[in-house]
């Protein structure tokens, strides 16, 4: 079974990782994925009670870690978000459709602070600061005698304690459980401080580390909330008529078939088709597109989408877990589970990080005073510094959240990621390949000229063939019948032709609409287009119409886009005629064509192109495209269409729309080049720190500094994704 866990004050990103591990390395977990952005663990597990044990597994590694069922948060929230809705209607509030959202951030909020335990430790750390202060003040008045040393020492040791008494500890725990991490280190420093005589600096890093942890935990916050916002893209509840009566339920309660109604300025609970009433639909949260669609009588609507001014009566058509919303929201969440390559070296680098580092930290205290360089207490003062700036939690709690950050502004771009792998494949990628029909082109025919022959002219020619094929589906025939008059000719006894097109009496005449089979496989000696389609007037050629898929209004510019990122290779890979795929090779400059290809072919082609180094995205929509789209680097499926598609696909164009591509690939390569900052930025710093310390030019609040201030910073800059 699979399993979605929530764990609760969980804030430590380091120690998240290690919880995921010991997770996965415990018997009967398999494809253990935990995200920290929010905070959800997932895994398999044929265990019927598996929350104990992970409970337990959490308790060993972080102490006040809560495990909840995700499935009993999720019916708590929702139980509270219907108290709220109902307490409104019944006290005629004006409820608008933000009010779910405010009161889930509101119940967070409120979590976070946890009540009276959050203002007491806020009550602390300002009273810290004001003991802090004052011992500053009195240690830099100095003022000589033990009544100063031991009120200096005093004030010292009072705001020491009211600031970090939690941070002690746990880091005494972890000191225990032989974990070290930045607990340890500051329990460490400080106490070695106290006995150097440092009273007012142990206080003084106490406090500035204290208030960084708690700035930290606000932008971690932030961040959380950010994404969680881009999730709040379905309701839980939709309001079901049944024999004239309307009442609200539970959505993922609402059968096939149902009739839902959408009031005004509310979110579209469940796929459905539009019964009564017309509106605008705000479908940005789904597909990127900005602007509102017209939903009438028959308009197929997506669930997450927005209702504008109209009220909307709709037919279910699919149920909670298979509508639009659920899918993209299941999507956006499985893709923590796909960790990218730099996300699982920042774990690895991580566990090897922190013990050479402490090592090293020995190494100062001790060797150069044994080999005569300076009294013991000054390189051990050294030594703390460089412990407590070497913390690694910047780095490793701002890399995953940058991964998810991307992803979930993706989803607002319409663009589905489903995981880091992926986005950095598409960030890197060289080479792009391109199904023709329904990628570059529209899918959509149209007539692109007519040829007379005879006594008819162009215009009776397509005409004629249009009334030829009245009856007909075909999409070519479509195509035929827009351009062209139906009714122009009253033709009888209608019939269709196996695989060559269709036929009719006119005049007493036989008239035949098709392709080159109604000439037994070859095209006549006046047509030299074998893909044209015929119109046969008792046996003889009448004329030629020329049949092509149209070109995408974007396909030009996107190609454009993608020659200015630096794309090097794009292949248009077609089973289409090499006639047809040249003709829209032809307005689509830079494009290397391969035609006539089956999909065995284009999986070849894309194999050649990996094994000579490039790192190959494919472009596709259709079932036939699911092995290729699985086989490349990055497979990107054209809209939610094709359930194969979609599956066997990395990326998903939600809108369809082939401009979200080059967004894509600037949203990727702006998330890795995030990520590459905070790496390079945090290092840097930590490095400056630890030289300075070791030349004796450091003092313990900049190693503070290089720890918590450098990790909020980093969060902030990741923060910016969110608001692409």
């Amino acid at each position: 079974m699979r399993h979605t866990l929530l764990l609760e004050d969980l804030n430590c990103a380091h120690c998240a990782a290690k919880i995921e591990t010991k997770i996965a390395q415990t018997e009967g977990f398999d494809k253990v994925s935990f995200n920290f952005a929010t905070k959800k663990l997932q895994f398999e597990s044929d265990k019927d009670e598996p929350l104990a044990e992970i409970q337990a597994i959490c308790d060993s590694i972080e102490d006040g870690v809560h495990v909840k069922s995700f499935d009993a948060h999720r019916h708590a929230h929702r139980e509270h978000a219907h108290h709220d809705h109902d307490h409104c209607h019944t006290d005629g509030c004006d409820c608008d459709h933000d009010h779910h959202e405010h009161a889930h951030e509101h119940g967070h909020d409120h979590h976070h602070d946890h009540g009276s335990g959050g203002k007491l430790k806020k009550l602390l750390l300002a009273s810290a600061v004001a003991l802090g202060v004052a011992a500053l003040v009195l240690h830099l008045a100095g003022g000589e005698g033990a009544a100063v040393h031991w009120t200096v020492f005093g004030l010292s040791l009072a705001a020491t304690l009211a600031a970090g008494y939690d941070v002690f500890i746990k880091g005494v725990k972890n000191a225990f459980r032989l974990r070290i991490e930045e607990t340890v280190l500051i329990t460490v420093a400080v106490i070695a401080a106290f006995f150097l005589g440092e009273y007012v600096e142990a206080a003084m890093v106490t406090i500035l580390f204290s208030i960084g942890e708690f700035i930290e935990d606000l932008a971690v916050g932030k961040s959380r909330r950010d994404i969680e916002k881009l999730s709040k893209i379905r309701p839980d509840t939709a309001t079901v008529r049944e024999n004239g009566q309307e009442r609200t339920v539970h959505a993922e309660n609402v059968a096939i078939g149902s009739v839902i109604v959408v009031a005004p300025h509310e979110r579209v609970p469940l796929d459905g088709v539009v019964l009564e009433g017309s509106s605008f639909i705000d479908t940005s949260a789904l597909t990127g597109e900005s602007v509102p669609v017209q939903a009438e009588q028959g308009s197929e609507v997506l669930s997450g989408s927005m209702n504008g001014d109209g009220l909307l009566t709709l037919r279910t058509t699919k149920d909670f877990g298979e509508s639009t919303a659920t899918r993209i929201l299941r999507l956006v969440e499985d893709a923590a589970a796909q960790k990218g390559q730099r996300e699982k070296f920042i774990t690895r680098f991580a566990n090897v990080y922190t013990p050479v580092v402490v090592g090293l930290a020995v190494l100062i205290a001790v060797l150069p005073p044994l080999l005569g360089f300076g009294g013991f207490q000054s390189w051990l003062y050294k030594a703390l510094i460089v412990l407590v700036a070497s913390c690694p939690c910047a780095i490793v709690i701002s890399v995953p959240l940058a991964y998810y950050s991307g992803i979930g502004a993706g989803s607002r771009l319409g663009v589905l990621m489903k995981g880091g792998r992926y986005l950095e494949a598409l960030a890197k990628a060289d080479c792009f390949a391109f199904d023709k029909t329904g990628t570059l082109t529209t899918g959509k025919f149209a007539v692109k000229g007519v040829t007379a022959y005879g006594e008819f002219t162009r215009e009776q020619v397509l005409n004629l063939a249009a009334a030829c094929e009245k009856h007909s589906a075909h999409p070519i025939a479509q195509a035929i019948k827009e351009s062209g008059s139906a009714d122009a000719y009253a033709l009888q006894n209608y019939r269709e032709i196996a695989a060559s097109g269709t036929s009719a009496e006119w005049n007493g005449k036989t008239v035949a609409c098709g392709n080159a089979k109604l000439f037994g496989g070859k095209a006549p000696a006046e047509s030299k287009d074998k893909n044209a389609v015929y119109l046969v007037v008792d046996g003889r050629l009448a004329g030629t119409i020329e049949i092509a898929d149209t070109l995408r209004a974007e396909a030009k510019d996107v190609l454009s886009e993608l020659d200015r990122l630096g794309v090097q290779k794009k292949l248009l890979l077609t089973g289409d005629t090499a006639q047809n795929a040249a003709a829209a090779a032809e307005q689509l400059p830079g494009m290397t064509v391969r035609a006539e290809l089956l999909p065995q072919d284009k999986l070849n082609i894309i194999t050649a192109e990996q094994e000579s180094g490039g790192t190959v995205c494919f472009v596709g929509d259709g079932i036939n495209d699911a092995p290729v789209l699985s086989k490349s680097d990055c497979g990107v499926a054209m809209g939610l269409g094709s359930e194969a598609a979609i599956e066997a696909a990395d990326v998903v164009l939600s809108s369809g729309d082939l401009s979200a591509l080059p967004k894509a690939v600037r949203l990727a390569r702006k998330t890795l080049n995030t990520i590459r900052a905070n790496i390079i930025f945090a290092l840097a710093v930590k490095a400056a720190v630890i030289l300075l310390a070791f030349f004796g030019l450091a003092q313990m609040w900049m190693s503070v500094l290089a720890d918590t201030g450098v990790c909020v910073i980093c969060v902030l800059y990741t923060a910016r994704l969110l608001k692409v």
